[in-house]
């Protein structure tokens, strides 16, 4: 997959074509060439998600409003471990 499409994918989107990736290199019938051009997408499908994530991140932020009605910028809390 092109780079510039693979950067312009959903979320969603980016996370089905990941999915199906770890599928199939689970399966275990994939060819060694195709295992690793399969993970070098993979690697970069995961960094597309993180960065959507991190971009949903950071509007939760900016939303996140005070009582009396003035920014409240608290962090976001995620489970994800790094």
């Amino acid at each position: 997959m092109d780079s510039d499409k693979t950067a312009k994918l959903s979320f969603e989107g980016a996370l089905t074509k990941l999915e199906a990736i770890v599928d199939s290199m689970e399966s275990g019938e994939v060819p060694l060439a195709e295992l690793l051009a399969k993970y070098e997408e993979g690697s970069k499908l995961l960094k597309v998600c993180e960065g959507r994530l991190k971009e949903a991140e950071l509007k939760i932020e900016k939303l996140k409003k005070a009582k009396d009605g003035t920014a409240a910028f608290e962090p976001y809390e995620s489970n994800r471990t790094e």
